[in-house]
């Protein structure tokens, strides 16, 4: 299960339930004011696998965690923030050209240029 930071519009769920994934938010949680490592633990604790987040300085804080944490991956989601549903679109032409493959143990970031 993959887990949503609060920076990303909770719609990316249900988008992610279209490709057969399941996805949870930070916000739905309660999880929302934790620091970044405290998101990193709280999500392994909870059986989720993956982090997508906008936030590109995540990968530094959460980096001790992740070695930590070897299971967990982290994925920054580089699409630039708009207007639902334009966002929600641009979301599905990336995943149509490059769906996320998260890596255990990395943070990268996506889509690839």
């Amino acid at each position: 299960m993959w887990l949503l930071d609060a920076n990303l519009d909770i719609r990316i769920a249900a988008l992610l339930a279209e490709f057969g994934l399941m996805a949870r938010t930070s916000e739905s949680l309660g999880w929302k004011q934790l620091s970044s490592g405290e998101l990193v633990a709280a999500a392994v604790a909870n059986g989720f696998t993956c982090l997508l987040t906008r936030d590109q300085l995540f990968t530094e804080s959460a980096a001790r965690t992740l070695k930590q944490h070897p299971e967990f991956a982290i994925v920054v989601i580089r699409i630039p923030q708009g207007k639902w549903p334009a966002y929600g679109e641009a979301f599905r032409r990336a995943w149509a050209v490059s769906p996320i493959l998260p890596t255990p143990g990395k943070a990268a970031s996506w889509p690839p240029n």
